[in-house]
């Protein structure tokens, strides 16, 4: 598998990195991945469907200049920044594999990230709901994907050292919850875990087999999708 370990100087170009990759993926040009980035700055992440106003403290954010974007892929609001570290995996689809559908996609990626990291750490992990990794009943995982004809995107998010208390201050409780949550806070349903960013790249990069650096970078396609897509406010708020 090839592996990309990159961030872009700004979210918008991060999120839009994503699909490009996707994109050359399902051309045929280049073939699976495992990438990581991380974001120095915070912003808030909408799903593909996710209706803003239901989701986030719009002017909350706008006073403290937090961006809101949003991606291609499916599932909840998430809050980015640093101490989040991001993973994005393109697969093919294997008709007749453990990647033919979006549940067994699901259960075959997280399965392999749940045993990795709890071998990590030394602690039970769960998967909870549709895409959750937990620990004691909290998560520190949230995933999404984005599927294709012949490839798909499947990404997410690991909480190492996030400032917990700024997902309440700058996101609403989500409309649709979890049964597992319980209708706890953000600050009562997450947690950090405790590894370096180091450790848990080179467990997901030998999972993997994540041995091959990624020469070719899609750059234009990624200021392509930035202008017309990612920045656009249309795309944004369009729910």
């Amino acid at each position: 598998m090839n592996f990309l370990d990159l961030t872009l100087p700004t979210p918008q170009q991060n999120l839009a990195c994503d699909e490009a990759l996707l994109d050359l993926c399902e051309e045929g040009k280049t073939g699976e991945l495992l990438r990581f980035w991380e974001s120095e700055k915070y912003f808030g992440v909408l799903g593909s469907s996710n209706k803003f106003r239901q989701e986030v403290h719009v002017d909350v954010c706008k006073a403290d200049g937090i961006p809101i974007l949003r991606r291609h892929s499916g599932g909840g609001t998430v809050l980015q920044g640093p101490g989040c570290l991001n993973f994005s995996l393109i697969l093919k689809i294997d008709s007749s594999g453990p990647t033919r559908n979006i549940t067994d996609t699901t259960k075959h990626i997280m399965q392999r990230h749940a045993e990795s990291l709890a071998t990590l750490l030394g602690e039970k992990i769960e998967m909870k709901s549709s895409s959750d990794l937990t620990i004691g009943g909290k998560k520190f995982s949230g995933n999404a994907q984005r599927r294709r004809m012949k490839a798909l995107l499947f990404h997410g998010t690991f909480l190492l050292d996030f400032d917990l208390s700024l997902i309440e201050k700058y996101l609403q409780l989500p409309p649709k919850q979890p049964e597992y949550r319980e209708q706890r806070s953000h600050l009562d349903f997450v947690r950090n875990i405790s590894a370096s960013t180091k450790k848990i790249k080179m467990q997901l990069r030998s999972v993997w087999d994540a041995t091959t650096l990624l020469e070719h970078i899609p750059y234009s396609r990624i200021d392509e999708l930035v202008k017309t897509k990612y920045s656009s406010e249309e795309w944004i708020y369009k729910c």
